[in-house]
Formats: C-alpha cells, sequence, structure tokens
C-alpha cells in the first residue's frame, strides 16, 4: 500500500488528531534524516511525517540533510508529499496569514546538495513544472474543505539564509516577479521529482520580508507574532488533505526518471547501482 507523505516547516512538529502507529529510523546511503520518521493513520490512510529542522528546531535550512529526508520519504514507500513551512511575502496583496500553493521556483541556494544523482550515473529529470499539478489541486480543494483561502500558482524564490534578505536583495527578487521567499522548498520538491514522488507545497505568509516600507525588517518576533495562527490552519489543511488525496492514484511524476538516465547501464558502478537501488530499478537492471 502506498503512503502519504507530509514534511512539516516552522511551527509544524507533530500532526495532533491523527493515530500514532510508530516511530521509524531510517538508514539511507546519504546519511541521516532529519528525525525518525512518524508512520500515523487518518482517514483510513497511513501518513509518513517528518519535521524537516528536526523535533526542537534544530537543524537550519542549510545545514538540512535533504537527500536523506527524500530517500527516508521513498524507502517508505510514499507516494505523494505535501510539505508544509512558512514564507515571506514579496507582494503587497500577499499579507501576513494568507496560504500560497507555489507552481514555480527560483533558486538561489548554493549550499545544497539537490541531487541524488552524483558519482557514476547521470540522470536529467525534467523540472519546467516543479510541482505535482494533480496533487496542487487536491491541496487547493483541501484548503477550501478547511474553510480557508489559498492562492494557487505563483513563484517561491529559494534563499539560502539562514540569515534574512538585504531590502537590495528583497527588491531585486521582487523585480524578477517573485511571489514568496522561503529557504526549503525547492531542495525537496527538486529531490522529490528525482524520486519519482509527488510534491506540493502549502505556504503560509509570516511576514513582508524586508521591502515594505510599513512593516520595516523582518524578526523572529514578527514570524512568531503569526507562527501560531498560521500553524493551526495549516493542520486543518494536512487533514483535510489525506482525507482528499489518494495515494495509490497513479500520476506523471512517478515516471520522471523514465527517459532521464543517460548513463549506459552497463556502465554504472555496482556501488552507485546499489546506492540507488530503491530509485532506478525500474529502469537500471
Amino acid at each position: 500500500m502506498k503512503r502519504l507523505g507530509v514534511i512539516g516547516g516552522t511551527g509544524i512538529y507533530d500532526l495532533k488528531g491523527f493515530k500514532k502507529k510508530e516511530e521509524l529510523e531510517v538508514v539511507t546511503p546519504f546519511g541521516r534524516p532529519s528525525a525518525k520518521y512518524i508512520l500515523s493513520e487518518f482517514a483510513g490512510k497511513e501518513v509518513v511525517f517528518l519535521p524537516r529542522h528536526g523535533l526542537n528546531h534544530e537543524i537550519n535550512p542549510s545545514l538540512i540533510n535533504y537527500q536523506a529526508n527524500i530517500y527516508g520519504m521513498k524507502k517508505l514507500n510514499v507516494s505523494k508529499i505535501l510539505s508544509v513551512s512558512a514564507c515571506g511575502s514579496l507582494k503587497e496583496e500577499l499579507k501576513p496569514l494568507d496560504l500560497v500553493i507555489p507552481d514555480q521556483f527560483i533558486d538561489r541556494t548554493f549550499m545544497r546538495k539537490n541531487s541524488f544523482f552524483e558519482k557514476g550515473v547521470v540522470a536529467h529529470i525534467a523540472l519546467a513544472h516543479p510541482i505535482c499539478n494533480k496533487a496542487a489541486k487536491t491541496l487547493q480543494e483541501a484548503v477550501k474543505s478547511a474553510g480557508l483561502q489559498s492562492r494557487f500558482g505563483g513563484v517561491y524564490l529559494n534563499m539560502e539564509g539562514p540569515q534574512f534578505s538585504t531590502k537590495a536583495e528583497s527588491n531585486l527578487y521582487r523585480s524578477w516577479g517573485a511571489d514568496i521567499i522561503g529557504m526549503t522548498n525547492f531542495s525537496e520538491a527538486r529531490l522529490a521529482r528525482e524520486a519519482e514522488i509527488c510534491y506540493a507545497s502549502l505556504s503560509a505568509v509570516t511576514d513582508f520580508d524586508c521591502w515594505h516600507p510599513d512593516f520595516g525588517e523582518v524578526s523572529i518576533e514578527v514570524i512568531i507574532k503569526y507562527l501560531q495562527k498560521n500553524s493551526l490552519n495549516s493542520k486543518k489543511v494536512i487533514k483535510e488533505f489525506v482525507a482528499l488525496e489518494d495515494p495509490n492514484e497513479s500520476c506523471g511524476c512517478h515516471q520522471a526518471l523514465k527517459n532521464a538516465i543517460v548513463t549506459k547501464p552497463e556502465a554504472i558502478p555496482n556501488p552507485a547501482k546499489e546506492k540507488l537501488n530503491i530509485l532506478i530499478k525500474k529502469y537500471i537492471k
């Protein structure tokens, strides 16, 4: 049976209201995930939860082991991931407490390992549409079912962090047409696509970054002010998403590697085949 995955960001460290079954420590060839995975049940479906920053928010965005986190989801038979995160707004109309379902990304990171294909095997996946449209549409319906509203579509600027933007950077990103800014989602989206897992993001606005003349610099105090409300809303949406989404429904995301591996099978070293077995076994024997 396929499972749904949920990755919790700032303020989302558990899934209250879900029936917890067990904690799973997963070993990956890419190192340790952020925490133990929590296997729960809700609406007759099994859900795998992971707090991306650790249970005590001890891992900063640049040091999260995104490879291990997504590989662990794949190993646990997760077919679709809902990512929940806090973000800053780069648009006047997107205010704190608003929910955004982005469908595009701009990458401004430089410290991340954003691919599973490192040594001995090369793959080039398509990322023109980095979010699973089917899962994103389900997420939009989940927001409505929760009695909330969301902006569907938009550009998520993925900065490196852990520091916030300078004002010059913030205005630059606005000039590029970016809608929101965060520190985590695109690394997950890249790796989820390589792992042939559907990925959709619920981004909850906490601030105006630092560009807005009426709000000044972004700070942890500002973020915390809106975080609790955003967390409550996000948890409502997670429940509705799990109730609506079918983890066994097939999607084009589940064939993302079909024509992406360019290394000749006979040239791939056995250690690389073993390391990537759960990702490439459909295509490379």
